[in-house]
């Protein structure tokens, strides 16, 4: 790594990142195994990742009652399910496609079909964008929509080189982290960020690291400790100018205890 020059992918974590990791427990994704309730229309695992992905942005359904619908065929109403099967089928694509500019817009088309109008599914927003708390109270500040596109460019650019690189395990895992986090902290669209960026996230790892890596329950471990989660993404400041990233080691420390659920 060095010598290696990112446009906007940060960097001067990794070497506190590999020392507080257990790397032992990050080969431990190579024994994951698709649950024995996946069938050849249906991945369980898939349906983790869709449903608690949405659970974090507020959808109120039970994994059990999804699988029982994938599953099982058991109706709910649409609005019920609904995103999640967006959401669930954007996953699909992404098991099935390259990680790059065309098909992650491809996905936030397919991931906000029940949640944004046409005119603003995989498109660049061209409007301020702030993430408030439940009071009111503006929490983060996101990139101004007049640069937004073009940092989300780069965002593409760095994910291009990193996906042509020769990474060690850990490596992997701190750019995956590190991508979703640059990605939320854009904010590149209307809607549907979070969403997006955690399915980056697991796309990445599958790129580098192989089919086993969609198994890995992130979404999951996000959802069981929403509140750190959100607290993390925090801890780098409320204004995507200044961001701090060298207060991101805590955030980037979630995703391999994900591999040991």
């Amino acid at each position: 790594m060095e010598g290696t020059k990112f446009d906007i992918v940060p960097v001067a974590l990794l070497e506190k990142y590999r020392e507080a990791i257990d790397a032992a427990s990050l080969g431990r994704y190579a024994e994951l195994e698709e649950s024995e309730l996946s069938v050849d229309a249906f991945s369980f695992y898939t349906s983790v990742s869709a449903v608690y992905s949405s659970k974090i942005e507020g959808e109120e359904i039970e994994l059990d009652s999804y699988v029982k619908h994938k599953r099982f065929g058991i109706p709910f109403l649409p609005d019920h399910t609904q995103k999640i099967e967006d959401l669930y089928g954007a996953y699909q694509f992404a098991e099935a496609s390259t990680c790059d500019r065309e098909h992650v817009l491809a996905a936030h088309r397919m991931l906000t079909r029940h949640i944004l109008p046409d005119a603003q599914r995989g498109r660049m927003r061209t409007s301020n964008m702030y993430v408030t708390t439940a009071t009111g109270k503006i929490e983060y500040v996101a990139a101004s929509p007049f640069i937004a596109e073009a940092e989300m460019e780069k965002l593409f650019g760095d994910l291009a080189q990193l996906l042509a690189m020769d990474l060690s395990l850990p490596e992997v895992f701190f750019f995956a982290a590190i991508l979703h986090l640059v990605f939320v902290k854009i904010h590149p669209f209307d809607d549907g960020n979070g969403r997006c960026a955690r399915l980056l996230e697991k796309w990445f790892l599958a790129e580098k690291l192989g089919e086993k890596a969609w198994l890995i329950q992130s979404e999951r471990n996000y959802y069981e400790k929403h509140a750190l989660y959100y607290r993390n993404i925090r801890l780098l400041g409320v204004e995507c100018d200044t961001l701090d990233y060298d207060a991101a080691l805590p955030f980037l420390l979630m995703l391999p205890e994900a591999v040991v659920l």
